[in-house]
C-alpha cells in the first residue's frame, strides 16, 4: 500500500500545486487550496458529496456547486483525478506520484498501491497507432480483508 504523505511532503505538494495553478493560469483561491489540500491529506478518496460535507465545518460557505466545478478544473489541469469505479458516484484524488487502485467491491473504498515492475512495462506496440498516452493505472477490484472478516 502507498504511504500517507509526510507533513513534509504534504507540504511540498502543495507549493507544486500553487505553482502549477499559476502556470496554468488559474487563482489560486482558498477554495480550491483547501479542496486539493484535503485530497492529498485523506486517503479514501471522496466523492464530491463526501468532500463537500467535510469542508463544511472550515468552509460553511462553500456550495456544492463550487466543489463538483473546482473538481472539474482543476481535473482538466492535471491536478486531481477522477477514479473510475463501479459505482455510480466519481471519486477523486490529488494527482502526487503514480500509484493504482484495489476497490473493495463490498464496502467499495479505495485503497492505493504501488506496482513499480508495472509503472517500467512499456505498453504494447498495437496501441502505438492509437494517440498519445499521457498515464497508466491498474483497479483491481476484490474483497478487503474487513468485509472478508479476516
Amino acid at each position: 500500500m502507498a504511504k500517507p504523505l509526510t507533513t513534509e511532503q504534504l507540504e511540498q505538494t502543495m507549493q507544486q500545486f500553487t505553482a502549477a495553478c499559476k502556470q496554468a493560469g488559474l487563482k489560486v483561491t482558498h477554495q480550491r487550496t483547501e479542496i486539493f489540500r484535503h485530497l492529498l491529506s485523506q486517503p479514501d478518496h471522496p466523492s464530491a458529496e463526501t468532500l463537500h460535507k467535510r469542508l463544511l465545518p472550515t468552509l460553511p460557505t462553500i456550495s456544492l456547486d463550487t466543489v463538483y466545478r473546482t473538481l472539474t478544473t482543476l481535473e482538466q489541469h492535471g491536478l486531481v483525478s477522477r477514479i473510475q469505479t463501479a459505482e455510480s458516484q466519481a471519486r477523486f484524488e490529488a494527482v502526487y506520484a503514480p500509484h493504482h487502485h484495489l476497490i473493495c467491491s463490498r464496502c467499495k473504498r479505495v485503497y492505493d498501491f504501488l506496482w513499480p515492475a508495472i509503472d517500467r512495462l512499456d505498453l504494447p506496440s498495437d496501441i502505438d497507432s492509437w494517440g498519445r498516452i499521457d498515464s497508466k493505472t491498474i483497479v483491481v477490484y476484490g474483497i478487503c480483508n474487513s468485509c472478508a472478516g479476516h
